[in-house]
């Protein structure tokens, strides 16, 4: 589905990613996993087209696109919810919602409105309320429920439950898991380890911009030391 060769990208002339190798295959949940600072956000910008690729490919359901703008890869089918959420503080729940709607995966049953409310319904009772004044983690359902709106083919998540109260988390989750029973293709950065073992069908680590471990999560569960070595504080 989602498909990184060689990925090469700067800020200036500083190199963040090195020969980035990284793959989603259709319908599984893929982390990638690091400490701070190690390149994973990068990562997400290069697939999105905000940050320039330098060297490599990027293929998403067989197509080129490390050199398109960042409005086309979305349209394409690709949605992102941002680290910091990112949602419009001056308009209501519902027009942040409407103002992304769009079926660019050509579903027979998109999400819409009602459908997003199913998986997040803490959501139904806030959209008369405006962007900023939701509380964190209302936000953080609220950008999440967005980029379903567009009822993307992969859905990338930055930073999923950072700095969220655990109930807020488990409602991140719960939603998470209903969206990988429907088939959702997903990547998702997160340090939840625990959680992400048990969601997550395959695990990338990232460490001075560059892959250094792929697999399972039954390998990287069972390797303590591997754990300790990249991501551990």
């Amino acid at each position: 589905m989602l498909t990184l060769q060689g990925v090469e990208a700067f800020y200036g002339s500083s190199q963040v990613l090195f020969g980035v190798d990284l793959q989603l295959e259709a319908g599984s949940v893929t982390t990638l996993l690091g400490r701070n600072g190690m390149g994973k956000t990068s990562v997400v910008r290069a697939i999105m087209g905000i940050l320039p690729v330098h060297a490599g490919v990027i293929r998403f359901a067989g197509r080129e696109i490390q050199l398109m703008p960042s409005y086309s890869i979305a349209r394409l089918g690709i949605g992102m919810v941002p680290e910091g959420r990112q949602i419009f503080p001056n308009l209501t729940l519902r027009e942040n919602l409407l103002a992304a709607a769009a079926n660019y995966s050509g579903s027979s049953e998109p999400y819409d409105l009602d459908h997003v409310l199913t998986i997040f319904p803490k959501l139904g009772d806030r959209l008369s309320h405006f962007g900023n004044q939701l509380s964190g983690g209302e936000q953080q359902m609220l950008a999440v429920a967005r980029a379903l709106m567009i009822n993307p083919r992969v859905l990338i998540l930055d930073e999923a439950t950072e700095g969220l109260a655990p109930l807020i988390r488990a409602e991140i989750w719960r939603g998470l898991n209903i969206l990988k029973q429907k088939g959702q293709t997903i990547l998702v950065i997160d340090k939840n380890l625990d959680v992400l073992l048990r969601i997550a069908d395959h695990h990338h680590i990232i460490e001075n911009g560059r892959v250094v471990w792929s697999g399972s999560s039954a390998r990287l569960a069972a390797d303590d030391a591997l754990q300790e070595r990249y991501l551990g504080v």
